[in-house]
């Protein structure tokens, strides 16, 4: 099944909805904190660009990831990993679609949902804005494993080597 942008906002609305008229302390199942995530890909080299983060507040373990960030509810999902990618890299991104979604072993109710992307224009380079990369580089998609310090779905990772 293919999850467009606007079936997911439509599933998060309904999440949000009865999250405003509940009390947050009642779930212990079904409500997460979403990240979009970015697998920025350009097809001339076979690389894929992942950026380092310092002192990840939710996170401890991580280091390497790719770019993105938690969307806001006015914007499309798409809008809003677009403009993430532009603030932390540089780049501006044709989203291509919709890969893989998980929830993390290190931290369970933070749900990511990772799309591919190709460079529409730009150079990369890091931002100096809060909680942005203070690194990023181009590697070959299994190269990922070397760089990650938090867990690569293997679901992930075969669909990374389909990349090479």
């Amino acid at each position: 099944m293919i999850w467009t942008s606007v079936r997911l906002m439509h599933i998060l609305s309904l999440f949000l909805i009865s999250i405003h008229m509940a009390n947050w302390s009642e779930f212990d199942k079904g409500v997460f904190l979403v990240n979009v995530l970015g697998i920025v890909y350009n097809p001339a080299t076979k690389k894929i660009l992942i950026g380092r983060r310092e002192s990840d507040p939710y996170i401890k373990e991580l280091s390497w990831t790719f770019p993105g960030g938690r969307p806001a509810y006015e914007k499309e999902l798409e809008q809003y990993l677009q403009e993430q990618i532009k603030i932390k890299t540089n780049l501006d991104v044709q989203v291509e679609k919709i890969v893989f979604a998980k929830t993390y072993p290190e931290k369970r109710e933070f749900l990511s949902i990772y799309y591919l992307c190709t460079v529409a224009s730009g150079t990369e380079q890091t931002s100096q804005a809060k909680e942005k990369f203070v690194e990023i580089q181009w590697v070959k998609p299994t190269q990922v494993k070397e760089f990650f310090t938090t867990s690569l779905h293997p679901k992930l990772f075969e669909y990374l080597k389909t990349l090479e």
